[in-house]
């Protein structure tokens, strides 16, 4: 009887073992697909075109939540196939602008002058400098 009991109690630890070990094979395999996959933030960026880099990390540095938010819904509607266009960045601030996201962006106004192209306020203080002279 001692040995049917022996018996059992080796059965049952070889058992826990299997179902640790097949535990973790699963909990690996998780990872690795999670890993395989990109984030959403990723899938926007393969999507971004001309100044959209610009507008999302703006975006991101003056609401970084909100933006978030925003990049998850449109990461989603990428890889789901509802929108497969590119977004350049105008788009992407309209976007957001839309949603109440007032994105700040830096402009800068130049002007040709003498074959050469010329920012308007550097424009602006030399015409300064010359009246004041």
């Amino acid at each position: 009887m001692s040995e049917d009991r022996e018996l059992e109690a080796l059965k049952a630890r070889r058992l826990a073992e299997m179902r640790k070990n097949i535990a973790s094979q699963s909990q690996k395999q998780e990872k690795t697909q999670a890993a395989a996959q990109p984030s959403y933030r990723e899938i926007v960026i393969s999507h971004l075109g001309y100044r959209g880099m610009e507008v999302l990390q703006n975006a991101e540095s003056q609401f970084p939540n909100e933006a978030k938010m925003v990049i998850d819904r449109l990461g989603q509607l990428f890889q789901t196939g509802e929108i497969n266009e590119e977004i350049d960045g105008g788009q992407l601030l309209a976007l957001f602008r839309s949603v109440g996201i007032h994105v700040r962006m830096q402009t800068k106004i130049n002007i040709e002058q003498d074959g050469k192209f010329v920012s308007l306020s550097d424009k602006l203080s030399k015409t300064d400098e010359n009246e004041n002279i």
